[in-house]
């Protein structure tokens, strides 16, 4: 039987910021990797965008050798403790697993988070790890990374695995992207990613932070008298979407982005410890039903206020992991379904709540989904003194916009090949910043699929190609 996830209870974990999932005991994880049947073709591989060895390190946990599973797993994943708390293994890998057909699949997630929390290699021990990491000679090659998300670091790592001399560039104070902006505490802990960043900084990666690529240099610079080979654009989609309704510029209205970014990498959860403070009131609505807007919600009940989900579509629909929506059910979270924002109310300025209408679903629309229709007379009213619209996200236009030959398709997103090749040569892009706001794992493919690509148009056939 595949053991349970133990969580801290309900009505303890929200009222702090500690991880709501406390991973697998030694003994529940091999209990549950001895029951991997270790196929000869293992269709699991094939659902991982990072194609990991899945038999080989559910095998290595099995026996107890952990450091042996987390070396494994580092084959093809840089970021196995991130990959373990927040990739949607259950649409991927295990939706694969054979023995899914007849029983409940593997728990391959939770017993990555368990190799990576378990193995010996950690931050303190990175020497260690960079001897165990087969070297390359050095090409002479020099590769920008842009953006130290999930695809930038990714590629990094393998760049750097290449033999080619890598300068990973970030925007902000601190390393990681939307596992350090986006993602809480709760659900991702900063010192998790702080030591998969050490990981890929100890294989020879110098990360750059405070960098502003389009500002401080442009593309053309990196490729011109800075005398970079080729360059990798991660920078994610970090430009919020709004609703367009009336009362969106009041007081008290966030972006999702905003919110969680003053909440995660700028610490307001800690005021007045980091003197970072994020308005809150007593009375939330968090306008979306996907992971960010869980995210937002399970933050702002934390923070203290009640939180009203809006979403236009049932719960059937809700984009968010499941277990995602299950935590914040049982947080207290009140979710306000088939329901769509009209407009924002007014009280001196102030957010003082927010009329809605109730919807119910058509025909399917191109997307496969119900088309929400509303319900003519159902309007009424939700008082709030806060909203967070947490509805999508797209590039930043920052580096399309100093890189005149770059393509851009209509949604600001950069045009690129399977490969992560762009309308410039020696200019890949993966990530986000091509697919739109997707999952760490796809976005980690794509740094993957592009590192290999690099390699091979700036003279060199990759020992890690995919």
């Amino acid at each position: 039987m595949r053991p349970k996830m133990p969580l801290q209870d309900a009505q303890v974990r929200k009222t702090n910021f500690n991880e709501v999932a406390l991973g697998y005991s030694e003994e529940d994880a091999k209990s549950e990797a001895s029951r991997c049947l270790q196929c000869k073709k293992p269709l699991c591989v094939g659902g991982c965008p990072v194609s990991v060895n899945i038999p080989g390190f559910i095998g290595q946990i099995a026996k107890g050798d952990y450091t042996k599973a987390l070396e494994t797993l580092r084959e093809t994943n840089s970021l196995p403790a991130v990959c373990g708390r927040v990739c949607p293994q259950e649409t991927q890998c295990e939706a694969l697993c054979i023995l899914g057909k007849k029983e409940k699949p593997i728990a391959i997630g939770r017993l990555e988070r368990f190799a990576a929390d378990h193995g010996a290699i950690v931050t303190k021990d990175a020497q260690t790890e960079e001897k165990d990491t087969p070297i390359t000679p050095p090409t002479n090659k020099k590769v920008a990374v842009v953006g130290s998300g999930p695809a930038g670091l990714t590629a990094a790592a393998q760049l750097a695995k290449d033999g080619h001399k890598v300068t990973l560039f970030e925007a902000f104070h601190e390393a990681g992207g939307v596992l350090v902006y986006g993602i809480p505490e709760f659900r991702l802990p900063k010192q998790i990613v702080k030591e998969e960043v050490e990981y890929i900084r100890s294989l020879g990666v110098d990360i750059q932070l405070n960098a502003v690529i389009g500002r401080a240099e442009t593309v053309d610079e990196l490729l011109g008298p800075l005398g970079y080979d080729a360059v990798f654009l991660a920078t994610g989609a970090g430009l919020p979407t709004f609703l367009g309704i009336e009362g969106e510029n009041l007081i008290g209205v966030y972006s999702a982005n905003e919110f969680l970014t003053r909440i995660n990498l700028m610490k307001a959860y800690k005021f007045p410890e980091y003197d970072t403070p994020v308005k809150h009131g007593g009375k939330v609505i968090v306008v979306g039903g996907g992971n960010v807007a869980m995210d937002a919600a399970r933050c702002a009940l934390r923070l203290g206020s009640k939180v009203t989900i809006v979403y236009r579509r049932s719960e059937e629909e809700l984009p968010a992991r499941r277990e995602e929506v299950e935590n914040a059910m049982e947080e207290g979270i009140v979710f306000n379904l088939l329901t769509n924002p009209v407009r924002i109310l007014e009280k001196d300025g102030w957010v003082a709540g927010m009329e809605c209408i109730k919807m119910e679903l058509g025909e399917p629309d191109e997307s496969g989904r119900r088309r929400p229709v509303a319900k003519e007379g159902s309007e009424f009213t939700i008082d709030a003194d806060t909203v967070i619209i947490a509805i999508g996200t797209s590039p930043n236009p920052l580096i399309p916009a100093t890189t005149p030959d770059l393509e851009v398709s209509k949604w600001g997103t950069i045009i690129a090949s399977d490969d992560g090749a762009t309308s410039k040569k020696y200019v890949y892009a993966g990530g986000d910043v091509v697919t739109g706001a997707a999952t760490v794992i796809s976005a980690m493919g794509a740094g993957r699929i592009a590192a290999s690509a690099i390699s091979e148009i700036i003279g060199k056939n990759s020992a890690h190609s995919t």
